[in-house]
């Protein structure tokens, strides 16, 4: 019983390993659609969310199935709950992902954000998909290294943010009530985006230590 109870273990990061792989794959394809205007990679996006949302139903399903029959304590306990917590992130990142598509298809086949703002979503775009990749890789090893690689790319996805609003906000901002919303809403979807990688990066820390991890001041 404690072999099968392993393999199921195994079974749960495997597939949150796979999750995050298609959710990488999400963000890539749609920072691509959306700075490229490109709506056919959009539409991809779009169609293919429901991979994701299944995945991480199906991980919630065995997740469950396990703490009814094995009653794991310790860490085997923390694997098994924090399994759940990091699929609802890595659902909501998919979710994420598939807004930025929807944006970009909404203007087709004009492109989402005035000239000025395009080198800034060009970043953020790079800096979402290398945190992405990381955060798949940081399932699979368990790496704190990459923890704080996350964290340090999220910093700079939280300052690139920001100059997002001091420009539509500022009083040389020239775009349209639209262009206004459009910039807004595609900032805040990159930086939440990062967000939910922070949060997953905790609790994989949390389960190689057994304890929150508190930012320092």
């Amino acid at each position: 019983m404690r072999e099968v109870f392993q393999q199921e273990l195994h079974e749960v990061q495997e597939r949150l390993v796979r999750i995050a792989d298609l959710v990488a794959d999400a963000i890539d394809k749609a920072t691509t659609a959306f700075n490229g205007q490109d709506v056919t990679l959009a539409e991809s996006v779009i169609a293919d969310d429901h991979l994701i949302d299944d995945l991480a139903r199906s991980l919630d399903e065995l997740a469950i199935d396990i703490l009814a029959r094995q009653q794991p304590v310790a860490r085997d306990l923390r694997v098994v709950v924090s399994a759940l917590r990091v699929s609802a992130s890595l659902e909501r990142m998919g979710d994420l992902a598939e807004h930025i598509a929807q944006l970009s298809r909404y203007r087709f086949p004009e492109k989402v954000v005035p000239k000025t703002l395009r080198p800034t979503f060009k970043e953020l775009g790079r800096l979402d998909v290398s945190i992405a990749r990381k955060l798949t890789r940081l399932l699979e090893t368990e790496d704190s290294d990459l923890a704080e690689e996350i964290r340090n790319d999220d910093d700079l996805v939280d300052e690139l943010h920001l100059s997002v609003f001091d420009k539509v906000l500022g009083e040389t901002w020239k775009g349209a009530a639209s262009d206004t919303v459009d910039a807004t809403l595609a900032s805040r979807y990159h930086e939440r985006f990062a967000d939910h990688a922070v949060s997953i990066a905790k609790k994989v820390q949390y389960l190689q230590t057994g304890a929150w991890v508190v930012p320092t001041q």
